[in-house]
C-alpha cells in the first residue's frame, strides 16, 4: 500500500517541498530510504522502527520503500523522522491516507516515539504556506517560532501517539497562535549601553550618528582605552527599529543556524555580531559539507564588529569583499550553490600601530618596519569599501572626571530616525532603505553638486588620490550629513565634514 506525505527541506535560508512516499509490499523484511538521503536520515530507520513500537503500535514485517522526493537533491538531517513514521502508518493501515494527506510534517523522533525539535522551522513552515498548506505538524518547542507564520495552523505535537490520537479523532490538538503584532512592538531598550555614558570621543560619536542614520561602514583609529569597544556595542541603541519584513528575515537566518531556543522566537532587534579574531574564513561566510549560515550572514539587517581589525585572518578579510558590496554571500559546494542574504553594516577597531601608542608621547617603541607590516595587513580594496574612518584620541583626566553625562542614546536615534524617514521616503519607489545603498546611477541622480561643491570634491579626489569607489562612497555619507542636517542639497560644510573622514586612509594606511 502507498501514502504519501507532505515535508520539506531547506536550501540556503529558503525550503523547498519534499514528498516522503512511502510503500510497503510482500518479500523479505528490509527497510529501504532513497531520495538522495544523507547517513542522518538513512539512521531514521532505527529511530523510526523503536519510536513505533515503544508508541504502541505494530512495525509492519513487509518490504518497506521509502522515496523521498524531489530524488536529485540531497536530503540531510533528522526533520524526516516523524513524516516517515506517519507515512508508514498510513500505508500499514493504522491511519487513512486522506487524515494526513493535507498536513506539513516535520520532526526528530526519540526512541520512545517523543517529538524532538529541529532547526529551519520557520522557513519550512513559510514555505509550506507559499505552496498552499493550510495545516502543519510542528514540534512543540518549536511551535512559537512556527506560529510567527500567518495563514498557516499550527499543531504542537510531543508526541507520535498524540499525532495519531488526533487524526483518528480521539484527541484533537488545539492549534497554537501567538499575536504577532504585540510581540513585535513589545521591545526593551537597554539601560545598560548607552551613549550617555561615554566620557569625550564627541567627534567619535557624531561619526557614529552618522554611520547609522545612512548605514555606513564605520572604522575606529585610536590607542588602547580610548573607547572603540565601548562605542561600538552601544550602535545598536541608536539604529533605526526593525521592520517586521526584517526581523522574520532575521529569524529564519537565526532557526536555520540552530540559534533560536528560547519562547521569545522573534528577533526585534537588530543583530550585533562580534567574533573573535581568531575566525576562520569559512565560519565568518559560513560552510560545511553543507553550507551553514556564517557570522556576516548573522549580523544581516545588523552590524558585523570587528575588533582589532588587523589581527584577523588576511583570507577572512578579504572574502568580505563580495559581500560588502553586492548584500549577499554565495557559497559553491559540489552539491549545489548556496546564497545567504548578507547586508549588514561593518564595524571595525584597530590600534595605529602595534603596541598601540604611535602619536601619544613617548610611549611607542615600534619601528617604522613594525609599523607598516602591521598597516599592510589591512588591504587597500577592503579599506577602499569602508565609509567613514574617524580618529580616537585618548581620553584625558579632564574628560574622565566630567560629572554630567553626555547626550543620551534616545537623542541622538531620534535624529537618526528622522533622517532614516527622510530617505524612505526619498527612497519608496528605488526599493532601498538607506543611503549607503545607492547605486552609482542613483547617486547621480540623489547626490548631485553644486559648482562650488564639484571644486572642493575634486580638489579633495586629486590630493588625497581617491578612488572612484571613495568617491562613491564621499558622496553617500554627504547625502545624509544633509539628511540629518534636514537640507535637500548637499553644501560645503556638509562635504567638509565628510571629507575629514576619508582622509585617515591615506595617514595611516599609506
Amino acid at each position: 500500500m502507498l501514502s504519501m506525505i507532505k515535508s520539506s527541506a531547506l536550501q540556503g535560508i529558503d525550503s523547498y517541498p519534499v514528498s516522503v512516499e512511502v510503500d510497503l509490499s510482500s518479500g523479505l523484511p528490509s527497510f529501504d530510504i532513497v531520495g538522495l538521503p544523507d547517513s542522518a536520515v538513512k539512521e531514521s530507520r532505527e529511530r523510526v522502527r523503536t519510536a513505533v513500537k515503544n508508541s504502541g503500535f505494530s512495525f509492519p514485517v513487509k518490504h518497506i520503500t521509502v522515496n523521498l522526493a524531489p530524488a536529485d537533491t540531497r536530503k540531510e538531517g533528522a526533520s524526516f523522522d516523524l513524516p516517515i513514521a506517519l507515512g508508514i502508518l498510513c500505508a500499514c493501515g493504522a491511519l487513512q491516507n486522506e487524515a494526513a494527506a493535507d498536513y506539513f510534517v516535520t520532526g526528530e523522533l526519540s526512541l520512545d516515539g517523543s517529538v524532538r525539535p529541529v532547526n529551519g522551522v520557520l522557513p519550512m513552515v513559510y514555505g509550506a504556506k507559499q505552496n498552499g498548506i493550510k495545516k502543519c505538524f510542528i514540534p512543540a518547542e518549536n511551535m512559537d517560532e512556527a506560529a510567527l507564520i500567518d495563514g498557516i495552523s499550527v499543531y504542537p505535537v510531543h508526541s507520535l501517539k498524540q499525532i495519531v490520537a488526533h487524526l483518528s479523532g480521539k484527541d484533537k490538538i488545539p492549534p497554537y497562535s501567538v499575536d504577532v503584532k504585540e510581540l513585535f512592538g513589545n521591545k526593551k531598550e537597554s539601560d545598560i549601553l548607552d551613549f550617555a555614558h561615554v566620557k569625550g570621543q564627541e567627534n567619535a560619536k557624531r561619526a557614529m550618528e552618522i554611520a547609522a542614520a545612512g548605514g555606513h561602514n564605520f572604522l575606529m583609529i585610536g590607542p588602547p582605552g580610548s573607547g572603540k569597544t565601548m562605542l561600538a556595542k552601544r550602535l545598536p541603541t541608536i539604529l533605526p527599529d526593525l521592520t517586521f519584513e526584517e526581523s522574520i528575515e532575521i529569524t529564519k537566518i537565526y532557526s536555520i543556524a540552530g540559534l533560536l531556543r528560547n519562547k521569545n522566537s522573534l528577533i526585534r532587534t537588530r543583530p550585533f555580531r562580534s567574533p573573535h579574531h581568531t575566525i576562520s574564513a569559512s565560519a565568518l561566510t559560513g560552510g560545511g559539507r553543507i553550507p551553514k549560515p556564517g557570522e556576516i550572514s548573522l549580523s544581516h539587517h545588523g552590524v558585523l564588529f570587528l575588533d582589532e581589525l588587523p589581527e584577523f585572518q588576511r583570507a577572512a578579510l578579504e572574502i568580505m569583499r563580495q559581500p560588502l558590496e553586492d548584500g549577499q554571500v554565495t557559497i559553491a559546494r559540489v552539491n549545489g550553490t548556496l546564497t545567504f542574504p548578507s547586508d549588514f553594516m561593518l564595524v571595525a577597531a584597530m590600534n595605529p600601530c602595534p603596541c598601540g601608542y604611535l602619536g601619544d608621547g613617548n610611549k611607542c617603541h615600534c619601528s617604522m618596519n613594525e609599523i607598516i607590516r602591521y598597516r599592510s595587513k589591512i588591504s587597500g580594496p577592503l579599506l577602499d569599501r569602508i565609509d567613514i574612518m574617524v580618529e580616537m584620541p585618548g581620553v584625558s583626566y579632564e574628560d574622565l572626571e566630567i560629572v554630567e553625562q553626555g547626550e543620551s542614546s534616545s537623542n541622538i536615534k531620534e535624529r537618526v530616525l528622522t533622517a532614516h524617514e527622510i530617505q524612505l521616503k526619498r527612497y519608496q519607489k528605488e526599493g532601498i532603505y538607506f543611503n549607503a545603498q545607492l547605486s552609482a546611477a542613483q547617486i547621480e541622480k540623489y547626490c548631485a553638486l553644486g559648482p562650488k561643491e564639484k571644486e572642493m570634491l575634486k580638489q579633495a579626489f586629486t590630493r588625497l588620490d581617491l578612488s572612484a569607489r571613495a568617491y562613491h562612497k564621499i558622496l553617500k555619507v554627504a547625502r545624509t550629513v544633509a539628511d540629518l542636517a534636514g537640507s535637500e542639497e548637499i553644501t560645503l560644510p556638509h562635504l567638509a565634514e565628510v571629507l575629514q573622514y576619508r582622509s585617515l586612509d591615506r595617514k595611516y594606511l599609506l
